[in-house]
C-alpha cells in the first residue's frame, strides 16, 4: 500500500476504516481461494481428466470436447446463474462471484503452459481435490461462490423441501457420470474421489479444525456442574428454566459453547458429579460476541 493510501485510510473514521479493511480482507481471501482452485484445475486434474462437479465440470468436459480454452466456459457458463443470483439472492453475493470466477478463469488460463505435477490420477484427485476445497472453502467463507449449480441449489431450497446439499449432488451426479462415456470409467471413479475430497475440504475451510459446538446439559445438580465447567473449563455457562413435560417440575437447563477438543473434558466433568445428567452436544458453524473466549484458569 502506498504511503498516500496509507494517509488516506488513516483520515477515514473508525467504523469506515474498519469496514475498509474488511473489504479488503474479503477480496484477498476470494483471490487467494480463486488461485488455488486455478492451481488445483490446471496443475492436477485436468491433465489427468479428473473433473469437478457442477459447471465447473461442464466446462472441463466441453473444453475438452471442443479444444476451446477452459477459462471461457467457467465464465459464460456461469453468467446466466450470476445474473440469476444478483436478482434473487442480491448484489454483493453476485459481484463477489463474479470476481471470483473471473479470477479463476484467468488463473487457469495462465496455468496453461505449466506442467502438471504428477500424471498420477491418483495423487492428482487427492492433492486437487484437497486445493480445490481449501480454495472454494475460502471464497464462500468471504461472502461468494465458485460455481452457477451452487446458486440453483440455494434457490432450489428455497422453494422445495430439498436441501442446498441434496440439489448439489443430484446435478453433480450425473456431471460426474458423464465422465465415464468421456474420460473412462477409471477416470470417473477418479473424479468421485477428487470431489469427495474437495466436499469435506470445503467444510473444514468454512468451520475449521476448532470447531464450536453447543452443549445443553439437564441435571439435579446444575450449580455444582456450572461452577464446575467455570473453574475447571474456563467456559462460561448460562442458566435457562425449563420444565419437565412428563413430571412437570421445574428444570435448570445448563447451555455452553465449546471447542470440539474440549468436548471430552467437558463429559468427564458432568459425569464425576452427576452421571445421570442429560447432555446434548451439537454442531454449530459460526460464534460471534457473547464473550465466548476461554476464561484463564488459575
Amino acid at each position: 500500500m502506498s504511503a498516500e493510501a496509507e494517509m488516506m485510510l488513516e483520515k477515514l473514521p473508525e467504523h469506515k476504516r474498519l469496514s475498509r479493511i474488511k473489504l479488503l480482507r474479503r477480496v484477498f481471501f476470494m483471490f487467494m481461494g480463486a488461485c488455488l482452485v486455478s492451481v488445483a484445475l490446471e496443475i492436477f486434474l485436468v491433465p489427468n481428466d479428473i473433473i469437478d462437479g457442477g459447471i465447473t465440470g461442464i466446462s472441463i468436459i466441453m473444453a475438452h470436447l471442443t479444444h476451446v480454452p477452459l477459462g471461457i466456459f467457467l465464465t459464460l457458463l456461469n453468467l446466466p446463474f450470476l445474473l440469476l443470483g444478483y436478482k434473487q439472492i442480491g448484489k454483493t453475493f453476485a459481484i463477489s462471484t463474479l470476481f471470483s470466477i473471473v479470477a479463476m478463469s484467468i488463473g487457469t488460463e495462465l496455468l496453461v503452459p505449466v506442467s502438471p505435477l504428477t500424471i498420477d490420477p491418483l495423487l492428482a484427485a487427492v492433492f486437487g481435490g484437497v486445493l480445490l476445497g481449501i480454495g472454494v472453502g475460502m471464497v464462500i467463507r468471504s461472502g461468494g461462490s465458485m460455481d452457477g449449480t451452487e446458486i440453483v441449489a440455494i434457490l432450489v431450497n428455497k422453494k422445495t423441501p430439498f436441501s442446498v446439499g441434496e440439489a448439489v449432488m443430484f446435478v453433480n451426479v450425473f456431471i460426474l457420470g458423464s465422465a465415464g462415456f468421456i474420460f473412462g470409467w477409471d477416470h470417473a471413479m477418479y473424479s468421485l474421489m477428487a470431489y469427495y475430497i474437495a466436499f469435506k475440504m470445503i467444510d473444514i475451510t468454512i468451520e475449521g479444525f476448532d470447531q464450536s459446538k453447543s452443549v445443553w446439559i439437564i441435571s439435579e445438580k446444575p450449580r455444582e456442574i456450572g461452577d464446575a465447567l467455570l473453574s475447571r473449563l474456563g467456559r462460561g455457562v448460562t442458566y435457562l428454566n425449563g420444565e419437565g413435560a412428563y413430571s412437570g417440575n421445574d428444570k435448570k437447563v445448563i447451555f455452553c459453547v465449546i471447542t470440539r477438543i474440549e468436548e471430552a473434558k467437558l463429559k468427564s466433568i458432568v459425569d464425576d458429579i452427576d452421571s445421570g445428567a442429560f447432555v446434548a452436544i451439537g454442531n454449530i458453524h459460526d460464534v460471534k460476541g457473547g464473550r465466548f473466549k476461554k476464561k484463564d484458569i488459575h
